[in-house]
């Protein structure tokens, strides 16, 4: 029980300080940053009821990225919603 909290709790600590870099890019709803977990969509409003996967594979798209198939999470932080996306 202590190492996954401990693993969680590393994992939360590196998304945090990757979201202090700058984005890699900016679509209408999400701010987009490389993390070591993984391509990071930061809503960018007030956070919805259930998390808008669907709508940041639609706007990763205009970046050029297929997240498609993609495995996801999500993450509460300091910037407000993080949707990740990783392989």
């Amino acid at each position: 029980m202590t190492t996954t909290t401990r693993q969680k709790s590393n994992s939360t600590n590196l998304l945090e300080e990757a979201l202090n870099q700058p984005p890699i890019g900016e679509t209408a709803n999400f701010a987009w940053n490389a993390t070591p977990l993984g391509i990071a969509a930061i809503y960018k409003g007030i956070s919805p009821s259930k998390p808008p996967y669907e709508q940041a594979i639609k706007e990763g798209e205009e970046l050029s990225m297929d997240l498609s198939r993609e495995e996801r999470e999500f993450h509460l932080t300091q910037k407000g919603l993080a949707l990740i996306f990783y392989s």
